[in-house]
């Protein structure tokens, strides 16, 4: 069946070889797609696009903007899409497309393949042999030091009445003041804020030394902790292209700067497909990235 809607997962060399053989789609068998349905190449002008047909009732423009909006929809579908991608670029080159990419028919997706076939050839060429890695760097909160018991007895407390802090002014040795009790927590606050200015010091120096070993990276703004369900500080969110023959390499020195620094807890994920580096405007060479605060966009949770 050559009609209905298709949707859309990654693009791939045509290599010639027939269908059956193709490495990316060799990969997938046995995986499903987003409907749960079987992926299938669609082949146009030298390359082709891993697709699977879903139903109307769910991926019709209408539906779908419904659908898009039911967040465990959302990020049912959204796995789904990763664990095909991912799946065919295990052994081959492969560029994801867009989240949610539907097209009508296999025309459709002929007519998308011939759109966009000069940046998906020239995606294919530089990204060929190539996997992305992605590194976070966690910063966990210093333990807080509550001033003793009896702190807020004093006669500055902000409780306390006039009678009861004379009375217990008297017999209070050793209990803090109010005023005592805001130098602590000013100093405790000051002692946090140097805490954090060092891990994020140190999370620059992970990020530059891995750039080092990458021929590309990206910086993806610091994950919302009510997202990720990481209640620790992301200091760093970083993707980076590294040759597949240098992943060993490079997962070896993730570990060696994860022992490095106890209070900075470094996190490695990958090899995925490139999803950060498909699109030539939106990356960086390694060597021209910023402050982890300062660059990217929000890229997923890899």
């Amino acid at each position: 069946m050559t009609e209905g809607l298709r949707y859309a997962y990654a693009v791939v060399r045509d290599t010639g070889t027939p269908e059956a053989a193709l490495d990316a789609l060799t990969a997938l068998e046995g995986v499903r797609g987003v409907a749960g349905e079987p992926v299938r190449a669609v082949r146009h002008l030298g390359l082709a696009v891993l697709a699977g047909a879903v139903p109307a009732e769910d991926f019709d423009e209408g539906p779908l903007r419904r659908r898009l909006e039911d967040m465990a929809w959302l990020e049912d579908m959204a796995r789904a899409h990763q664990r095909v991608v991912d799946t065919a670029g295990a052994e081959s080159c492969v560029i994801p497309v867009r989240l949610a990419t539907v097209c009508q028919g296999e025309e459709g997706l002929r007519r998308m393949l011939a759109t966009g076939r000069e940046r998906f050839a020239s995606a294919l060429d530089r990204l060929e042999g190539r996997v992305e890695w992605g590194v976070k760097a966690y910063a966990a909160p210093p333990p807080t030091q509550e001033p003793p018991a009896g702190a807020a007895n004093g006669p500055d407390s902000p409780g306390a009445s006039g009678a009861s802090g004379a009375s217990g002014a008297s017999g209070a040795s050793g209990a803090m003041s109010g005023r005592d009790y805001l130098r602590r927590r000013k100093a405790q606050r000051q002692a946090a804020e140097r805490r954090w200015g060092d891990t994020e010091e140190e999370a620059r120096l992970v990020h530059h030394t891995l750039s080092g070993l990458a021929e590309r990276a990206r910086l993806h703004p610091p994950q919302d902790p009510r997202l990720s369900g990481v209640s620790d500080r992301n200091v760093l969110n970083a993707a980076y292209l590294v040759r597949r023959e240098d992943s060993a390499a490079f997962a070896e020195r993730v570990g060696e700067l994860a022992g490095r620094t106890p209070e900075l807890r470094v996190k490695l994920t990958g090899p995925w497909a490139p999803y950060s580096f498909t699109d030539p405007d939106q990356t960086e060479s390694a060597d021209e990235t910023t402050a982890p605060h300062q660059a990217g966009s929000a890229g997923a949770d890899r």
